[in-house]
């Protein structure tokens, strides 16, 4: 089968390795070379990096340009297969291919519609969530899917439930095509009534909060991304939350708002007891654990608070 791939982040990375090792991938398009880190120089998206780890031919594009639809009549593919791009596809591109365009979305639709599925399940605390294989529809993430596949959510960070997810995804993908091209493919329309939406992730949302039980501290640490991530002030000091850990039943007793260090561990106070803090980077310093963290905060006692 020859296919069009287009995506962007990293989470689209396994689904192209795995369609360029079942299929003929006859283009990728993805999204122009961008400032992707702190380090202010133009880098290849993933999707980029990888097509040309492949050998495959790599068309990059942030709108549907006369050239671009070109390309895509050029390609003669079969399927257009897509993971999060990043364009709004106009209809012409969604009926170009004859077994059409299908989307790897990362949630178990209709739950989760939108830009943040991924940490919205985490910050809900959904006990599973997982990808669809869907139609692209006019609204966002509203068309048909024809399969799903599930994991578990607990415990799991973003960037670990993204990996996994991707993974799944792209099997799901590979696994899918054959019934899209015998034609055996059950899609199913999404039900209203049990839609949820993703929206993006606000950085004020994922600020600690000792007013807030230990659950919701930790599902914002978890949930954490360098776009949006868990913060709070221990001790004077603005910090960003790497890693915790709900404490109980062997943490000691720390009153809501207030900190402490216990044989080289640090606990902050929730609102139903206490947080483990594991790794931690205050601002203008390196990433730490929480051993190297409390020899700074040895002595010193005081409260943790929301940051302003």
């Amino acid at each position: 089968m020859r296919v069009v791939f287009m995506g962007t982040p990293s989470f689209a990375v396994p689904a192209l390795k795995k369609l360029a090792a079942a299929h003929e991938v006859a283009l990728v398009l993805t999204r122009p070379d961008a400032v992707r880190s702190r380090g202010k120089r133009l880098e290849p998206s993933p999707v980029k990096s990888c097509a040309l780890e492949l050998g495959l031919p790599v068309l990059e594009a942030k709108r549907m340009t006369d050239e671009v639809l070109d390309a895509l009549r050029g390609a003669n593919a079969d399927v257009f297969c897509v993971a999060a791009y990043g364009c709004i596809l106009p209809d012409e591109v969604l009926t170009m291919a004859p077994l059409g365009c299908v989307n790897v979305h990362a949630s178990l639709l209709p739950r989760w519609r939108g830009a943040a599925p991924i940490q919205r399940c985490i910050l809900a605390g959904d006990d599973e969530t997982g990808v669809s294989i869907m139609r692209i529809g006019h609204g966002v993430d509203t068309g048909a899917f024809c399969a799903q596949a599930s994991c578990t959510v607990a415990g799991k960070t973003a960037d670990e439930l993204t990996a996994e997810l991707a993974e799944l995804g792209g099997d799901l993908l590979v696994d899918t095509l054959p019934a899209l091209a015998d034609g055996t493919a059950v899609w199913t329309e999404q039900d209203e009534s049990l839609v949820t939406h993703a929206a993006k992730i606000e950085k004020s949302e994922m600020r600690l909060d000792a007013a807030d039980s230990v659950t919701d501290n930790l599902r914002r640490v978890l949930a954490s991304s360098d776009a949006a991530p868990a913060r709070c002030v221990v001790a004077g000091k603005p910090v960003r939350v790497l890693m915790a850990a709900d404490a109980r039943p062997d943490a000691p007793r720390v009153e809501e708002g207030s900190f402490a260090v216990a044989s080289k561990r640090v606990f902050i106070g929730c609102s139903d007891g206490a947080l483990e803090i594991l790794s931690v980077k205050p601002d203008g310093k390196r990433a730490m654990d929480a051993q190297a963290w409390a020899a700074g905060l040895q002595g010193k006692q005081g409260a943790w608070e929301t940051l302003s």
